[in-house]
C-alpha cells in the first residue's frame, strides 16, 4: 500500500469515526437508543486508534505494544470489578488521565517547536492553551476524585483571600504563556507555566462542596474536551478536533443544566468556589428532636393501603445494589393496582444519570421515572413518599434554609407527602455533610436498616402478608 493510499485510508477511517461519534451523543440521548449510541461510540474509537496507528512516522509500534498492553491490564479489571456506585470516581480519574497525556503532548511538542516555531504564531497560542487546560484539568479531576472517594473532606475547603490568589494564579499564567508564545526562546519560563495550571487545577475544585460533584464532573468533562480539540489544532489532527469540540461542547451544556437543576451559578461553577458552607449549616448529628421509626412488617400494610407511592432513589440504593428488589417492590405495588412513580433528582448519586442509569439495569420503565420539576407538583397528594438512601436531594432546608450549605438547590419535596418513608441504615448526614429535617417530621418514619435488606424484606411482608 503506498503512501497515498495509507492517507486515504487514514482520512476515511477519521471522517467515519467523527460521523460515529456525533451519532453516539444522539442516540445517547434517548434511552431507547442509548444501547446503539454506545456501540457506534466504541466502532468509531476503533476506528480512530486504527487510523492512528497507520502513521509510521509517528508512532513507535514497539512502545504502542507495551503502552496497549499496560492499559488492557489496568483498563479491562477497573471495567469488570469497579461497582456502579464508583463509576463517579473512575470518570473523575479518567479525565485526569486523558488531561495528563494532553499536556504532556502538549510539553513535547512546545520543546519540540520552540526552537524553530515563528512567534506569536497560531500552533503556539494552540499549544499553550492545550497545556493550560491540559495541566489544570488533571489536577482538578485528581480533586474531584478524592472527595468523591471521600479521601479528603468532601466539605468545601476555603481560606482568606482564596479567590484573589485564584485570579493571581491564573492571571499569571496567562501572561507567562503569552511571553511563551511571542518569545519561545524565553523558554525557562515554561516549567513555571506548567506548575500554575497545575496548581490552579487543586484551587479550583477544593472550594466546592460534595454536594456540587456532578457538574465539577461535567465540566472536567468539558475542559478535557477543549484540551483536546486544542492538541487537535496544534499537530493538525482534523479528528481531535472534532472530537474535542463535541466532547467540550457537551460537557459544557450538560454543565449549564446541571447548574440550572441546583440552582447554582454558572460563572461559581467555572472559577470555583460554589457549594460553600454557610454559617448557619446545621452539622451532622446535632438534632436531639425525636425519632419515629417502624419495621417492615408495619410499613408493608401502609403500602398496600395506599393508592399512590413515589419511590425516590439515592446513592444508598446504589451503595447496597438494591435496585433490582425495589424494582421487585415497585412491581409488586404496581400489581395491586397502586400507582407507583419514581421521583429522580438531576443529581441523585453521584453523577448525573446516577439513578437513571441504575433503574434501568433493574428494568423499571423509564415512563415511571418522572423528573423534580413535574413530581414535586403531585407530592401533596401522594399517599407514601418511600425514600430510599437519598438524603440532600430531598433536604427541606434547600428550601426553607437561606443559611444552609445547600440553600436554593431545587429539591423532591418528598416532606409534602401525607406519609413519608426512609430507608436509611442509621442518622448520619448526607454527602454535603448536614443535617436533614425530614426525619424528625412527624409525618416522616425511619426504616433503619441496609436498602437491599429492607426492600426484601417489604416484598416478603407484602407477599405474605
Amino acid at each position: 500500500m503506498g503512501a497515498l493510499d495509507v492517507t486515504l485510508v487514514v482520512q476515511a477511517a477519521y471522517l467515519i469515526a467523527a460521523g460515529l461519534f456525533i451519532l453516539a451523543l444522539m442516540w445517547m440521548s434517548s434511552p431507547k437508543t442509548a444501547r446503539r449510541g454506545v456501540w457506534a461510540g466504541e466502532v468509531g474509537m476503533l476506528l480512530a486508534v486504527v487510523g492512528t496507528l497507520l502513521h509510521h512516522e509517528v508512532v513507535d509500534y514497539n512502545l504502542i505494544i507495551i503502552a496497549v498492553l499496560l492499559g488492557s491490564a489496568i483498563g479491562a479489571p477497573m471495567a469488570y470489578l469497579m461497582p456502579m456506585t464508583a463509576i463517579p470516581q473512575r470518570t473523575a480519574i479518567s479525565h485526569a488521565f486523558g488531561a495528563l497525556a494532553v499536556g504532556l503532548i502538549g510539553v513535547a511538542e512546545y520543546y519540540r517547536l520552540a526552537p524553530t516555531e515563528q512567534p506569536g504564531s497560531f500552533v503556539l497560542w494552540a499549544l499553550m492553551f492545550e497545556i493550560l487546560l491540559g495541566f489544570l484539568t488533571c489536577t482538578a479531576s485528581v480533586i474531584a476524585f478524592a472527595k468523591l472517594q471521600e479521601m479528603m473532606s468532601t466539605r468545601p475547603i476555603m481560606f482568606p483571600g482564596q479567590r484573589i490568589l485564584n485570579v493571581i494564579i491564573f492571571a499569571a499564567a496567562l501572561v507567562i504563556g503569552g511571553l511563551l508564545i511571542f518569545t519561545p526562546a524565553s523558554s525557562a519560563l515554561f516549567p513555571v507555566f506548567v506548575g500554575l495550571a497545575l496548581l490552579f487545577g487543586v484551587l479550583l475544585v477544593i472550594p466546592i462542596g460534595g454536594a456540587d460533584m456532578p457538574t465539577v464532573i461535567a465540566l472536567l468533562n468539558s475542559y478535557a474536551g477543549l484540551a483536546a480539540s486544542a492538541m487537535g489544532f496544534a499537530l493538525n489532527n482534523k479528528l481531535l478536533i472534532v472530537v474535542g469540540a463535541l466532547d467540550g461542547t457537551s460537557g459544557f451544556i450538560l454543565a449549564v443544566i446541571m447548574c440550572k437543576a441546583m440552582n447554582r451559578s454558572f460563572t461559581n461553577v467555572l472559577f470555583g468556589g460554589f457549594g460553600q458552607m454557610a454559617a448557619g449549616g446545621a452539622a451532622a448529628g446535632t438534632d436531639d428532636r425525636p425519632v419515629r421509626s417502624m419495621s417492615a412488617d408495619e410499613a408493608a400494610p401502609m403500602l398496600e393501603m395506599a393508592s399512590s407511592v413515589v419511590i425516590i432513589p439515592g446513592y444508598g440504593m446504589a451503595v447496597a445494589q438494591a435496585q433490582h428488589r425495589v424494582a421487585e417492590l415497585y412491581e409488586y405495588l404496581e400489581e395491586q393496582g397502586i400507582d407507583v412513580k419514581f421521583a429522580i433528582h438531576p443529581v441523585a448519586g453521584r453523577m448525573p444519570g446516577h439513578m437513571n442509569v441504575l433503574l434501568a439495569e433493574a428494568d423499571v420503565p423509564y415512563d415511571k421515572l418522572v423528573e423534580l420539576e413535574d413530581i414535586n407538583p403531585e407530592m401533596p397528594q401522594t399517599d407514601i413518599a418511600l425514600i430510599i438512601g437519598a438524603n440532600d436531594t430531598v433536604n427541606p432546608a434547600a428550601r426553607d434554609d437561606p443559611n444552609s450549605a445547600i440553600a436554593g438547590m431545587p429539591i423532591i419535596e418528598a416532606d409534602r407527602a401525607k406519609t413519608v418513608m426512609v430507608v436509611k441504615r442509621g442518622m448520619s448526614a448526607g454527602f454535603a455533610g448536614i443535617e436533614n429535617p425530614i426525619y424528625y417530621n412527624e409525618n416522616t418514619q425511619m426504616l433503619f436498616g441496609d436498602a437491599k435488606k429492607m426492600a426484601e424484606h417489604l416484598v416478603k411482608e407484602l407477599q405474605e402478608g
